[in-house]
């Protein structure tokens, strides 16, 4: 019974992360149907946000409230992604709709130069462009529809942009003193350390339950829920489904896909900020912390079938249990008198990496027989 708890846990722990790295892309990949495979660098960005989130609470002014920064950066992981998301999409993505292998290499290549600006630029400096990009966003929806309409529009835009340039400048020149005098932040790892009441582990039946894996699993509880209630419960989450469910006769009844599109990409990213969130507090954070998610994010996915939120929970946890019986050997202690060639082969798949090649092979084959994944699309333009 403790073996079965423990595996168990250990697969929802596993299957958290997987879910809140995928919840995004599911929303994405759902809707317009683009392999997004600057995903992992979203979540990326929403690790480093948590790093820079948290150098700033080191500050003597916010030190006394050093523990509540996850607090914060989860919000702010969200708003940083969820931007860069839009500015792909606007940008690189709504110019290569209804072609799929353009938008694959597309997306690799902004994966790419994320990678490489992440090495290159202090991260000091890349804080306030990011901070820039979001305030600029930012500034038409806090001022009247008047200001923005006529002929005075454009200079109240250019007056938003110049005020964040601003901001973003005296942002990065107070961080790049911060980063100087407390972390020495280069190409190589950064590591975000996890506030105290997140330290340690909770006992229970003889088993140690660590506080930051409970964590990740109530934010992606807490993320789950979210999504659910806003894709069914408010209008621009019906607007949504409606859009993918048939796109054509949505934008002949009124809904403005466009804008559609840009929403549901934007809380794609921003998701996969939050997931950054979780990622940092497990490990180091580097320039390729996101591509060793990718692949499982798209596996996902595609297992629990292109966008139904169901089948993605279902996948993510089924992959983190056969994860976790896998790589740490469970099966051999579950089944001891496995056969020699079979117990070989066990041992041999026995390391994380290997476990991740036979779920991967296992789910190749599942979808041989259910190409669709577990949960179909439905709808008249998937059965047309």
């Amino acid at each position: 019974m403790q073996l079965l708890f423990e595996s168990l846990f250990n697969g929802v722990a596993i299957g958290s992360v997987l879910l809140m790295a995928a919840l995004g892309l599911a929303i994405v990949f759902g809707l317009m149907g683009v392999i997004n495979l600057a995903h992992g660098e979203l979540i990326m960005l929403g690790a480093y946000t948590t790093y820079v989130v948290q150098l700033i609470f080191k500050l003597p002014l916010l030190a006394p409230i050093y523990n509540a920064y996850v607090l914060v950066a989860i919000p702010c992981a969200f708003v940083v992604s969820g931007v860069v998301g839009i500015l792909l999409e606007r940008t690189v993505i709504r110019r290569l709709y209804g072609s799929p292998l353009e938008t694959l290499l597309a997306t690799w290549g902004v994966s790419l130069i994320l990678q490489q600006f992440v090495r290159s630029v202090p991260l000091a400096y890349a804080a306030g462009m990011v901070v820039f990009l979001v305030l600029g966003f930012s500034v038409p929806l806090f001022l009247p529809k008047t200001l923005l309409e006529g002929r005075q529009s454009r200079f109240v835009r250019l007056g938003g942009w110049a005020v964040s340039a601003f901001i973003g400048v005296l942002f990065a020149g107070g961080l790049a003193s911060q980063i100087s005098r407390i972390a020495k932040a280069t190409s190589r790892n950064v590591d975000v350390t996890a506030p105290k009441w997140m330290r340690g582990g909770l006992e229970w039946m003889d088993l140690t339950f660590p506080v930051p894996r409970l964590v990740i699993i109530v934010m992606t509880l807490i993320a789950v829920v979210g999504v659910i209630w806003f894709l069914n419960r408010s209008v621009w989450g019906i607007r949504i489904r409606a859009v993918t469910q048939n796109r054509s006769m949505s934008d002949c009844l009124g809904i403005p896909t466009d804008t559609v599109d840009v929403l549901t990409f934007g809380i794609g990213s921003g998701l996969a900020g939050v997931a950054g969130v979780a990622v940092s507090l497990l490990g180091s954070v580097g320039p390729n912390v996101g591509t060793s998610y990718i692949v499982g994010c798209f596996m996902v996915v595609v297992l629990g079938g292109v966008g139904n939120l169901l089948g993605t929970v279902l996948a993510s946890f089924a992959i983190g249990l056969l994860t976790d019986l896998i790589g740490a050997g469970r099966l051999l202690t579950i089944w001891p008198d496995m056969p020699e060639p079979l117990a070989g082969g066990v041992e041999f798949f026995a390391t994380t990496s290997m476990a991740q090649v036979m779920v991967f092979a296992l789910i190749v084959v599942f979808l041989q027989f259910r190409p669709a994944g577990l949960f179909p699309q439905k709808g008249r333009m998937v059965e047309a």
